[in-house]
């Protein structure tokens, strides 16, 4: 293990800034006197508010700059390099969602594909220490060998957006190998906690108990053989980014400057316990007993039946591993959610 601490001089660039983890990154790195350049195009792909609310949090720190752009606009990410000329990028921009994915495919090769790309071909005519960027769980498929780890065989996406991020991959490797870029490819699981992203399955829950509607699990009712989820704090997702920013990759002989990590909790929750544990965390911020309306429904395409992370990788690289358990992660969703909607 070689762990460095983090260099508060460097300049980062942050895309996706006023997203659920480039905001986080953003502050953790800002409240360390970090320059912090964030790039987001602050779509609708949801509440818009919320990504204002995030963004309003930021905004008050000096070393903080922010530009609204989209990276698939190439001249922007061009000149943002030129202009700032940042040490180490992070990239978070993109379009997030598996089942988005099924109806709007175009938004997923603009973003995630177009758009990497002008990230990489920044950081080749513009040398960076490294080039950090986000990948997803979902390039394992329907993996049936868990835990996950980062040398399994990954060439059976079960959707757009998992083929999208396994593209990804692809292209910051061979860029390292072309033009010496070291990069690393962080695969998260299942990212939630407080200004989370509200399509995701804690969010939309919590949501439909406040609207009085049932919620829907797809996984046809079966608890023996129950859907199960790598759930990853906030906290942890960012500790573990923080730490490997410092970390590039090095040339090897016969390997480019490329790597990719695991970034889960390697403790998988069956959806059901997932679901109760959310169930007591409300109770506990409201002061109520809270209980779901329940409607089962069968898996939807492109849905994995379980994600499981490896993190020895991680651990051997930087000594970290997440360890947030979800019944803590949940209860300061819970919490924060109660406070910002105002609903007690």
């Amino acid at each position: 293990m070689n762990y460095k601490t983090l260099n508060t001089s460097k300049t980062f660039l942050i895309t996706g800034a006023a997203g659920f983890i480039g905001y986080y990154l953003s502050r953790k790195l800002l409240e360390q006197g970090c320059q912090v350049i964030g790039i987001d195009n602050v779509n609708d792909y949801y509440d818009l508010n919320l990504k204002h609310t995030r963004l309003n949090q930021l905004e008050p720190y000096e070393k903080f700059t922010f530009i609204k752009g989209d990276i698939s606009d190439k001249d922007m990410v061009m000149k943002t390099f030129e202009d700032y000329k940042p040490n180490v990028v992070v990239n978070l921009a993109a379009q997030a969602g598996v089942r988005y994915s099924i109806e709007n495919p175009g938004v997923y090769i603009q973003s995630n594909i177009i758009g990497f790309y002008n990230i990489l071909e920044a950081c080749r005519y513009n040398p960076i220490d490294h080039l950090v960027y986000a990948s997803s769980s979902s390039v394992y498929g329907a993996n049936k060998k868990v835990p996950f780890e980062e040398t399994d065989f990954v060439d059976n996406p079960v959707s757009l957006y998992a083929s999208t991020k396994k593209s990804n991959e692809l292209m910051a490797h061979t860029y390292s190998h072309l033009y010496k870029i070291p990069a690393t490819g962080l695969r998260f699981f299942t990212v939630y906690g407080p200004m989370g992203r509200p399509d995701m399955a804690y969010y939309t829950f919590t949501n439909k108990f406040f609207a009085d509607e049932s919620i829907k699990i797809f996984n046809n009712g079966d608890f023996e053989n129950d859907l199960y989820r790598d759930f990853t704090y906030i906290d942890d997702i960012v500790e573990g980014i923080e730490r490997l920013v410092s970390h590039p990759p090095e040339q090897q002989e016969d390997h480019p400057p490329h790597r990719v990590f695991n970034i889960g909790n390697n403790t998988p929750v069956k959806l059901m316990k997932f679901i109760h544990s959310l169930e007591d965390a409300l109770s506990s911020s409201l002061g109520r007993k809270v209980e779901f309306k329940k409607e089962f429904e069968p898996i939807k395409p492109g849905d994995v039946p379980a994600t499981y992370a490896s993190t020895d990788r991680l651990y051997e690289a930087v000594g970290f591993k997440p360890r947030t358990s979800i019944e803590d992660g949940l209860q300061k969703f819970t919490d924060w959610y109660v406070d910002y909607y105002r609903k007690l």
